[in-house]
Formats: structure tokens, C-alpha cells, sequence
């Protein structure tokens, strides 16, 4: 998936076990995907608290963010509530919905490589943001992107 790529619709199970579907959020506003390989874990930690940490800002330009991983609906819930997050973490422990975003490795423990994607309202991909190691990074480039948008 690159810029000015639609993006697939999808439903997978949020920290609380309930369905969230892509094109629901959509209907209110871009959204800001971002994946990420494994809750709790150091690099994924300080990424997903960035993106707390910017709630305002993102409130601002009327942006969703929903954290994505292949961990369990219930590692999920422990890790939102252990960071006090207030934006959805999805469980797609098969893939199904990395892979389609192309962000799926095969052949790695951390199967979900990291990287941010930013939706608008038609599914229009605005931007794809790469760095596996570049932990608060995601979050001010998503941003950016989305004040150009509304710019």
C-alpha cells in the first residue's frame, strides 16, 4: 500500500472485545492506522503513549487513531489500560488485515512491521509512514500530514 492508494475496509476486534470497522470510523473523519509488533513492549510502548499524548492535537484536525497488532483482544485491553490510552487497539492476530496492508513478515516473531498510515474519508491513503525504529516520529508525521489536509 502506497499514497493515493485505496484503502481496504476491514472489522477486527478492539481492546474490549467489540467489532470496529474501518468505514465507521471513516464516516466521522481520516484515521490514522497505525501498526505496530507487540504491546507492552518498549519501542511500542513509547510510540502508542506519543500518540496519547497528541490527542488534542489530532482532536484538532478531527482525526481517529486506532493502534493495530497482532496480540490478542486481551493483551490489547492490558496494555490500553496499563498507558490510559483513549484511542481503540485492534487485535488481528492472523494478519489478515497486515497482510493486506502489506506490512505482514512471514518469518519473524514480530510479525507486524511498523508503520503508520494515514486514511481520509474515501479511504484515499494520504500517507504511509515507514521507521521501525523511529518511535515519535509516526505520530508528528501523521499529524502533519492531516493540518496539510485541512490546510
Amino acid at each position: 500500500m502506497k499514497r493515493g492508494d485505496t484503502a481496504p475496509d476491514f472489522t477486527l476486534p478492539d481492546d474490549s472485545g467489540e467489532q470496529r470497522t474501518l468505514s465507521e470510523f471513516l464516516s466521522t473523519g481520516p484515521v490514522v492506522l497505525f501498526f505496530y509488533p507487540m504491546a507492552s513492549s518498549g519501542g511500542c510502548t513509547q510510540e502508542s503513549c506519543h500518540f496519547r499524548d497528541l490527542t488534542e492535537e489530532f482532536a484538532e484536525v478531527g482525526a481517529h487513531r486506532i493502534g493495530i497488532s497482532p496480540d490478542a483482544v486481551s493483551k490489547q485491553r492490558a496494555f490500553s489500560a496499563a498507558n490510559g490510552f483513549d484511542h481503540p487497539l485492534l487485535s488481528d492476530v492472523d494478519g489478515q488485515v497486515a497482510k493486506q496492508f502489506d506490512v505482514w513478515r512471514r518469518f519473524s516473531p514480530l510479525h507486524a512491521k511498523r508503520r503508520t498510515f494515514v486514511i481520509d474519508t474515501d479511504h484515499t491513503i494520504l500517507d504511509v509512514i515507514k521507521g521501525e525504529l523511529k518511535f515519535d516520529v509516526h505520530a508528528d508525521e501523521a499529524l502533519a500530514t492531516l493540518r496539510k489536509r485541512v490546510a
